[in-house]
């Protein structure tokens, strides 16, 4: 039997490892599923939504090496199924694990605008950028039905908050009003995630993601738009996607990106064994030359938490892809200039929604 006829279809992960904390459970509670087009999947492998009134919806950022100071997550656990997601270990605090249950176990935060304007309104908080999907992505497919995200947005527009926004999902031109709105007032910037240029690739890698060309045309329509527009090569899987990074780049180029950046993967906790899985079954040819790349580029290691080190790795491999990535982009007249967003435009809605003459 060939390696591919071992997968599930539509997944990324192809086991599920159970949480490492056994203490928190929770039990599913299915409110409909986020894309039709799958609905003939085992129960197992269907995706269920968990609402959730959260407590806090906005994290302070305090690692060194990104350069964000406020993130804000209206979902955990995401459809999308990368199989290298850095974020799957952190299902595991939910009581799931990082596998299939960070696929098919979405937690929805209902009162994501809610809170928002809770933190927005205390007389301490100083304006800053609000970066959207820094851990799941925020337009992942639930949101076609929930608009959590939307929601989120016409908060930022409402108080005049710079935000920012990374995404693999063509989902988020259904904003293009909000974001124009907010654009209009120097508050916004939003990127597009590319992986790889070769389709088939990308359907194994991230199987429920907007193609790259739909991806592509994220990055055109918001330069048409004036909006700051760029991609982020990521994550770079020595021996995998290294070889792709020129035409990323050109293409995102070519589509109106004027900035890029990008980082070399790392497979903290059951990461490591989730992609190891994969890797085997989708890439035997090649799976031990990936490992012992990933390896190279951290010190031995596939897993890393060094700050700095653990974005852009280290190394002869590492040392090769920084200085391809420096001369692909000046080659391509990307990262020429950084257009800063307008934090200066924050007000406060007087009570009863009325907004203040002073």
């Amino acid at each position: 039997m060939k390696p591919e006829q071992h997968f599930v279809k539509g997944r990324g992960a192809q086991i599920n490892p159970g949480s490492s904390f056994s203490k928190l459970q929770y039990e599913s509670l299915e409110v409909g599923d986020a894309q039709d087009e799958w609905e003939c999947e085992p129960e197992i492998l269907r995706t269920h939504i968990i609402p959730q009134r959260a407590k806090s919806i906005v994290n302070k950022i305090k690692s060194e090496d990104l350069p964000m100071a406020l993130s804000a997550n209206p979902y955990q656990g995401c459809e999308h199924g990368c199989v290298y997601c850095y974020a799957r270990s952190t299902h595991e605090y939910w009581g799931f694990g990082a596998g299939l249950d960070f696929e098919t176990k979405i937690i929805a935060k209902t009162n994501a605008a809610e809170l928002l304007r809770q933190y927005f309104d205390k007389k301490s908080y100083q304006p800053e950028i609000l970066s959207l999907s820094m851990n799941t992505d925020c337009y992942q497919p639930v949101e076609r039905q929930l608009k959590l995200t939307r929601q989120l947005l016409e908060v930022c527009l409402e108080y005049r908050n710079p935000v920012s926004i990374l995404t693999k999902n063509a989902l988020v031109l259904r904003d293009m009003d909000i974001l124009q709105a907010l654009h209009e007032h120097g508050l916004v910037s939003v990127s597009s995630s590319i992986t790889c240029h070769d389709e088939n690739m990308r359907r194994k890698l991230e199987p429920r993601t907007s193609s790259i060309a739909t991806r592509l045309k994220i990055i055109e329509s918001m330069a048409k738009a004036g909006i700051p527009t760029g991609l982020m090569f990521a994550p770079i899987i020595p021996g995998l996607n290294d070889a792709e990074m020129y035409s990323v780049l050109k293409s995102a180029a070519d589509a109106g990106a004027e900035r890029a950046g990008y980082t070399i993967v790392r497979l903290n906790g059951m990461i490591a064994e989730i992609f190891r899985d994969w890797l085997e079954k989708t890439y035997p040819d090649r799976a031990e030359k990936v490992w012992h790349s990933i390896e190279s580029c951290h010190g031995g290691k596939v897993s890393d938490s060094r700050a700095f080190t653990r974005i852009v790795g280290e190394g002869h491999i590492a040392g090769i892809i920084r200085q391809q990535f420096k001369l692909f982009c000046q080659k391509l007249g990307l990262n020429q200039h950084a257009r800063q967003l307008n934090h200066g435009a924050f007000r406060r809605p007087a009570p009863g929604g009325q907004l203040s003459l002073f």
